[in-house]
């Protein structure tokens, strides 16, 4: 990721204003001048969770809406092992939703086999 910002004389390479090193935007013009930390608080966490859970559920409608990726990327242990559990939810319950489909289509064919057999076809 590009930042834009002059570490040298704390100055925004888009606007040219002076800034600080702690900013994360520039507030004259916005520029994204370094990554915010990313969040690891209990709710963060529950919601990135649940979303992983119901993912496959929704037909990865979402799928770039789904922060994981961005937390196993991340350099900070905490957001990593976040990011690492969200991965592991994601694939048991795309596993989960794949054997629930195969089971539900062997009882339809079941059924609709019977149903058949039963008018002589």
């Amino acid at each position: 990721m590009e930042s834009n910002l002059n570490s040298n004389s704390g100055i925004c390479s888009v606007c040219h204003q002076p800034i600080l090193p702690t900013y994360y935007f520039c507030p004259n013009c916005g520029a994204k001048l370094i990554a915010a930390p990313l969040s690891t608080t209990i709710g963060t966490q529950l919601g990135i969770y649940l979303f992983s859970i119901i993912l496959p559920m929704i037909c990865f409608i979402f799928v770039t809406r789904w922060q994981g990726l961005k937390y196993v990327r991340s350099t900070d242990p905490k957001a990593k092992q976040i990011g690492w559990v969200a991965w592991g939810l994601l694939i048991l319950s795309t596993v989960v939703v794949i054997w629930l489909v195969y089971v539900q289509i062997q009882v339809f064919t079941k059924t609709l086999n019977d149903s058949l057999g039963a008018y002589g076809f």
